[in-house]
């Protein structure tokens, strides 16, 4: 905790279900809230919301969701329409309270959000508190253990600290968006950011083609590391260990590439971790023949476009560059990335088309709707793709 914050009152710790409860009641009547959480993914194989952290313009309180029997009176109190939440950098949390407990989100203020859509080079919450409220924290417990019980007062004192000043910090970039003229942008980015889980896609890939390096095994040896993968797979999650934990990528790659079936031939690499791989060797070996003796696999298909998707992206990448310089902004707040890709793949070629495709960002729909299909109309006439 940095010196300049130690004026501040503690929080309240809630770790029993009535005064929980309690609490969630009280919170009903404020109209704006602080919102973070703390989980153990560097600690854990299944990453868990280990702390809540809510604060209001008088107080801090910070929830312990591995003591309490029951935390669906808080989703009511996230999906109220009439009180604003606001988080740094929402996706993570909103994805895992969800995840865990099931919570939906309504009316979110994402600071970290607001700061990119301003055009700010340091996002992080660090450099806000520090340029905003004039705080430097020490970061002593980032990477921190927050499932562990009980947990110091200097750990609950540096998550207050994570919320206590969100909400002037809200206030301050609020107001610059307005000055600005940005506020309706950042309110459609906003409402996305409440859905992010329903936007993400099912990621079907096999870890092993997650490694960077593995797309260019030969195929024998991809089967190698995709059953070294699912070793280390297992192995983690009897552990409860995050996979990194038991081996890491680099590690299972290099075994892949020599394939050692022995134990003098295993012992004989190079490789980090010598007492790891001593712990681990039996079960490696064992899934290294088997991975020889498998079928050969191939890295999944990247998708292949043609010409006219092409001339597509470019003439419409090139159409955001433009509008992002008139409006001295990023070019992903112009049209995010992931409805760019949307509008090149779906080819919209009527305004009926593009309103479908941007029917979650209404301001920009109506904003640049007719450039943007001018724009994609342009690109596949005959005689415009160079």
């Amino acid at each position: 905790m940095s010196a300049d914050t130690q004026h501040i009152a503690p929080p309240l710790l809630i770790d029993q279900q009535i005064p929980f409860e309690e609490l969630v009641e009280n919170l009903k009547s404020q109209q704006i809230l602080a919102v973070d959480t703390e989980a153990n993914s560097l600690y854990a194989y299944h990453e868990q919301v280990c702390l809540i952290q809510i604060s209001t313009t008088e107080q801090d309180y910070i929830i312990d969701p591995l003591a309490l029997e029951d935390l669906s009176p808080l989703g009511d109190l996230f999906n109220d329409p009439s009180i604003e939440k606001i988080f740094h950098a929402s996706e993570y949390d909103i994805l895992i309270l969800h995840e865990d407990f099931q919570f939906e989100f309504q009316n979110l203020f994402d600071t970290m959000l607001a700061a990119q859509i301003l055009g700010r080079s340091k996002l992080g919450l660090n450099a806000l508190l520090e340029e905003l409220a004039g705080i430097k924290v020490n970061k002593k417990y980032q990477r921190a253990d927050w499932g562990k019980r009980p947990l110091p007062e200097d750990m609950l004192r540096y998550a207050q600290i994570d919320t206590h000043f969100l909400i002037q910090i809200r206030h301050h970039l609020a107001a610059e968006l307005e000055s600005r003229g940005l506020t309706p942008i950042a309110e459609e980015d906003f409402a996305r950011a409440c859905l992010v889980y329903l936007h993400l896609k099912e990621d079907k890939i096999a870890p092993c083609w997650k490694i960077n390096g593995a797309r260019k095994l030969p195929p024998q040896k991809a089967a190698v590391l995709e059953k070294l993968c699912q070793y280390r797979d297992n192995v983690a999650r009897k552990m409860n260990h995050p996979v990194f934990k038991v081996l890491n990528a680099q590690t299972l790659l290099m075994l892949a590439e020599h394939s050692p079936t022995t134990s003098a031939q295993l012992f004989r690499l190079d490789l980090p971790g010598r007492k790891n791989i001593q712990r681990h060797a039996e079960g490696l070996l064992k899934a290294i023949r088997s991975g020889l003796e498998s079928e050969p696999v191939h890295p999944p298909q990247r998708v292949r476009v043609d010409d006219t998707f092409l001339a597509r992206e470019k003439a419409l990448r090139g159409w955001r560059k433009q509008m992002a310089r008139k409006m001295n902004v990023n070019s992903a707040v112009v049209l995010p990335r992931d409805l760019l890709y949307k509008i090149v793949a779906e080819n919209p070629q009527t305004r009926e088309d593009l309103d479908a495709v941007l029917e979650e960002v209404p301001w920009r729909r109506a904003k640049f709707g007719e450039e943007i299909l001018s724009v994609i109309r342009s690109a596949t006439q005959p005689g415009r793709q160079k």
